[in-house]
């Protein structure tokens, strides 16, 4: 059963998934390329070869979990679709924060009525002073993006709480959390990227070419940051982890305004508090 409750190496852990799962993000958002999908198609790469790499040295997940990866090929699938059309339409500090903000929140529900798991008084405070203060980052500069912006990154938080769900189940029923993380990461990549093969042509071989070192990089950081999360999952519940994951927003924040220059406002900084109370409800 999982632990009631968040360790302190369990949440220093998932503080560094955050970490790597901005710096991903941010590596997608500033590829020079102009081509969202495409740049999308490089990070998914990436993770399929360092899966394939690392698959000889993890082994193979019990039987029980391969349905929910599955599963979870499916999603993952509309996962990327939905996202590369996010940053193609929003800046990443509008974006990342509205996806990531609103996802914990369908967690915690959806965790009820399918894990059935019931969060405390003060785990459901943190939840939602986290959610409350990656929503507040990303609705300071709503007028500045259309709705399609907007559209895309509620729709792609409903995805994300989907295959939250889905892949905290099967990580627990493989009984070997990073052999699963790493056989999902190798299966997801194949229909995706088939379907960009098919749409684009020989474009997507020449983009991905050029882009191999980008893709490698954030297709790296991107298996590491899943593989820590699903771990925390198999000890935690998987709504105070998943909140706790999107603290990645306040690290994409700063580099939103430090490397791309998208400004760093008041309300940011009063949104950035919210989500430091979180995380204190939930550890202490």
């Amino acid at each position: 059963m999982p632990a009631t409750e968040l360790t302190l190496g369990i949440t220093l852990a998932v503080l560094a998934a955050a970490l790597l799962h901005a710096g991903w993000n941010a590596l997608l958002k500033t590829a020079r390329g102009g081509d969202p999908l495409l740049d999308m198609a490089s990070v998914v790469a990436g993770s399929s070869i360092t899966g394939i790499v690392v698959a000889p040295f993890v082994g193979f997940p019990d039987v029980a979990a391969w349905k929910f990866a599955a599963a979870s090929t499916a999603i993952h699938f509309a996962y990327y679709v939905t996202l590369s059309q996010a940053y193609r339409t929003g800046d990443l500090s509008f974006a990342y924060p509205l996806m990531r903000g609103t996802a914990p929140l369908l967690v915690t529900v959806l965790g009820v009525a399918f894990l059935g798991e019931w969060p405390t008084m003060q785990g459901a405070i943190g939840i939602a002073l986290i959610s409350i203060g990656i929503l507040s980052i990303a609705l300071v500069q709503r007028g500045r993006h259309p709705p399609a912006a907007a559209a895309w990154a509620l729709t792609n938080a409903v995805i994300i709480a989907l295959y939250t769900l889905v892949d905290g189940a099967g990580a627990r029923a493989s009984n070997h959390p990073a052999a699963y993380v790493v056989w999902l990461t190798v299966l997801e990549g194949f229909p995706f990227l088939g379907w960009i093969l098919l749409r684009r042509g020989p474009k997507a071989l020449g983009y991905l070419r050029r882009g191999w070192r980008r893709g490698l990089a954030g297709g790296a950081a991107s298996l590491a940051a899943y593989g820590i999360v699903l771990w925390a999952m198999t000890r935690a519940p998987v709504a105070a982890v998943a909140a706790l994951r999107e603290t990645s927003v306040l690290f994409a924040a700063l580099i939103g305004a430090v490397w791309l220059k998208e400004g760093f406002t008041l309300p940011r900084l009063l949104g950035a508090a919210s989500v430091v109370l979180g995380i204190a409800a939930l550890k202490l």
